[in-house]
């Protein structure tokens, strides 16, 4: 199976992630955090650094209930609102 590459909005999706679970981790370490995600902490510095930037849902799942975020908390901070035209804004206010 040959996969494609990633699209600069994923790559930039995968950084935002990793920042966002870097911040949420705090002081803990990664192998701390990993273990109790049941993910090898390999994965986890992959996630982290983007290396890996568009990761399992089970394992983002995971890592997200061990740091105590919820994932519309995830979903909101790696998606942020695309900035709406002046011409669909008033497409929608009609």
């Amino acid at each position: 199976m040959v996969r494609l590459p990633l699209t600069p909005g994923e790559v930039e999706r995968g950084q935002r992630l990793g920042a966002l679970l870097r911040r949420a981790r705090g002081e803990r370490s990664i192998l701390e955090t990993a273990l109790e995600a049941h993910v090898s902490p390999e994965t986890l510095r992959k996630i982290e650094t983007g290396r890996v930037a568009t990761p399992a849902f089970p394992t983002i799942a995971a890592i997200a209930d061990v740091l105590g975020l919820s994932l519309d908390a995830v979903w909101t901070e790696i998606n942020p609102p695309e900035p709406t035209s002046p011409q669909h804004a008033t497409s929608l206010a009609s």
